[in-house]
């Protein structure tokens, strides 16, 4: 599925193009997604210098603190500007430190929509993603309230979260669903066959732990590439996803603005076929 020229932009749902190049802001949360920063002016300066490098897609969630990612996000840079789209999700509660539970009942739904609206500072939301299907609630129920909320001006755009090519496809009998947020990376391609029905109904794929939260680096053919191009083995990662399918869009976190700057270089990276073949091997 390799693309020898890479598209820079995707555009969602037909109207809103963003570069290929994202950020996700759960690092900018404290130790166990839980709690402020330990760094808080670097997590501000870290949003504020994405959006500074063409940054115009940030991917969060009400439950990544709890909260502290969206209050930190408005803090940093509201008033957005005309070119940036939020994407948050909802669909977990947040009991301490590492510890989440999905709720993906209406009820709760309501409360995190409204939640992030108030934190982010917006009338609508640009993306809104389900962070899981919840077992314990009917699918037809998630889904038909976020259709609801969509149809009430306070969802632009809806996405899901971990999910086969035959959930996808029920959420697209609810409404049309614009991105696909799955866990994937260059040495974790479960989700494979939805990548590929992402691409072929103009779906953004958009990957979690795109770098395997940093198992790569045990990876010693990243490694020869990476010294080839003269980049590091997570730029070559991240360059792969997104010259593996034009449909991917990448969302790499830090909490720290010189991560963030060679990450960023990642979009600028040009693998050769040779690099491509040795890499879709592994």
């Amino acid at each position: 599925m390799s693309n020898s020229k890479t598209g820079k932009t995707f555009t969602l749902g037909e109207d809103l193009t963003v570069n290929r190049l994202g950020f996700g802001a759960m690092r900018i949360t404290g130790s166990g997604v839980w709690g402020p920063p330990e760094n808080k002016p670097e997590a501000i300066k870290v949003l504020k210098r994405a959006v500074e490098l063409g940054v115009n897609f940030i991917d969060t969630a009400d439950s990544y603190g709890p909260n502290v990612s969206e209050e930190l996000i408005a803090e940093a840079l509201y008033p957005y500007s005309n070119d940036l789209v939020i994407g948050t999700k909802g669909g977990f509660r947040r009991s301490g430190p590492g510890e989440w539970s999905i709720d993906a009942s209406p009820k709760h739904l309501k409360q995190a929509l409204e939640g992030s609206l108030k934190r982010l500072k917006l009338d609508c939301i640009d993306l809104y993603q389900l962070h899981r299907i919840d077992s314990k609630v009917p699918a037809e129920e998630t889904f038909s309230f976020l259709k609801q909320a969509q149809q009430d001006g306070k969802i632009k755009h809806i996405g899901l979260s971990e999910v086969n090519i035959s959930e996808i496809k029920m959420g697209r009998t609810f409404f049309e669903v614009v991105s696909v947020q799955n866990m994937y990376s260059i040495d974790n391609r479960k989700w494979e066959s939805e990548l590929e029905y992402c691409e072929a109904n103009n779906i953004a794929f958009i990957p979690w732990y795109p770098l395997n939260a940093g198992k790569v680096e045990k990876l010693t053919v990243l490694q020869k590439i990476a010294d080839q191009n003269k980049s590091t083995v997570h730029q070559v990662a991240l360059s792969w996803l997104l010259h593996h399918s034009n449909a991917i869009l990448l969302i790499p976190g830090t909490s720290s603005v010189k991560h963030l700057e060679e990450n960023i270089k990642a979009a600028a990276l040009e693998l050769s076929d040779e690099d491509m073949k040795e890499l879709d091997k592994l």
